[in-house]
């Protein structure tokens, strides 16, 4: 059975780049994996569902959300607020 999402990136050690996948079912569990992936500079080759190639819309609305959830945990950090204030005051989603 094929996993419902399927996140094929390319990650870079010392000397060699390789490429690697991540599998999952959960949406939620896609889009904080593309999160950490920009947070460690990691090159993102493809998003698949169900084992197609994710439309450029959806694939754009995942690595959009993931931008916006890494970037209101910055703000948090940085200011020192809430998630719920950050929200409010700059739009991110928490």
């Amino acid at each position: 059975m094929l996993p419902k999402y399927s996140i094929e990136y390319t990650t870079r050690d010392t000397r060699h780049t390789r490429t690697e996948r991540f599998c999952t079912d959960d949406p939620v569990a896609c889009e904080e994996f593309v999160e950490q992936l920009l947070e460690s500079e990691g090159k993102l080759r493809t998003i698949k569902h169900d084992g197609l190639d994710l439309p450029p819309t959806d694939f754009d609305r995942i690595v959009k959300t993931a931008a916006a959830m890494m970037a209101s945990k910055r703000i948090c950090a940085s200011l020192g607020i809430k998630p719920e204030e950050e929200h409010y005051r700059f739009g991110f989603t928490a």
